[in-house]
């Protein structure tokens, strides 16, 4: 499978305003996140027509926001909703599965630590065929075809990461940064069905094969796009969770 490639490296959040008054907390972040977002989608500096979107305000300042949820959650609880939604803002973080904004830093933290132990086991990636997925082992889409979901689950991987190019760049045209958002839930939960039945790693006694070469690249891609889109909303991508 081929990648578009990367806009730009994973690199930590620039500082983050934290007086902006409940009417502009908002707007301040998600102005932020589309500066990033039209310089990945090559707009640059060039006036996008339709600016900045309309958005119903959060009921908190950015300060107390930061405060009580700290800066991850925050940002991502101010850009997850669509421009016309609420803003709804939990009680406290909940470093769980359940929360999306951990559940994509998660993966892309898992991502990572695939490549440690790769290298660990003595083998790199290197893009193929990655193989028949492990026996036993289903996708859990609904499907009473174990072979069918699995399927199903590399083809969705695949056509997520090949589609995230075309998603940063309707977020911009849309001024929409919720779709990056939504894009990045959905990869990470892909990522996670995937892995489940294509295993990068050799199990027990196993000897790193092909198969796991390219099922290791594949989980590279992944963790390219899950940086780069965590990168575009201002969102840590952590190594380790």
């Amino acid at each position: 499978m081929t990648t578009a490639p990367a806009t730009g490296p994973a690199t930590a959040p620039s500082a983050h305003p934290m007086t902006a008054p409940a009417s502009n907390a908002r707007a301040t972040v998600v102005a932020e996140a589309l500066a990033r977002i039209d310089a990945a989608a090559g707009l640059g500096g060039r006036r996008v027509a339709d600016g900045q979107p309309v958005l119903v305000p959060a009921p908190y300042d950015l300060a107390a926001l930061i405060a009580r949820l700290g800066v991850d959650e925050a940002r991502w609880v101010l850009l997850r909703p669509a421009a016309q939604d609420p803003v709804r803002v939990p009680e406290r973080t909940v470093q769980r599965e359940s929360n999306p904004r951990f559940r994509v830093q998660y993966a892309y933290a898992r991502a990572r630590a695939l490549g440690r132990h790769a290298r660990d086991l003595g083998f790199g990636s290197e893009p193929g065929d990655v193989g028949a997925p492990v026996r036993g082992q289903v996708a859990d889409d609904g499907s009473s075809d174990g072979a069918g979901s699995a399927a199903q689950a590399l083809k969705s991987f695949h056509t997520l990461l090949a589609t995230y190019p075309s998603v940063v760049e309707s977020a911009a045209r849309l001024r929409a940064p919720d779709r990056v958002v939504r894009h990045l839930e959905a990869t990470a939960d892909a990522f996670f069905r995937w892995h489940d039945v294509y295993p990068p790693l050799p199990v027990g006694e196993q000897k790193p094969l092909a198969v796991h070469r390219a099922r290791l690249a594949l989980a590279e891609a992944g963790r390219t796009v899950l940086a780069n889109g965590l990168r575009l909303l201002g969102i840590s991508a952590p190594e380790h969770l």
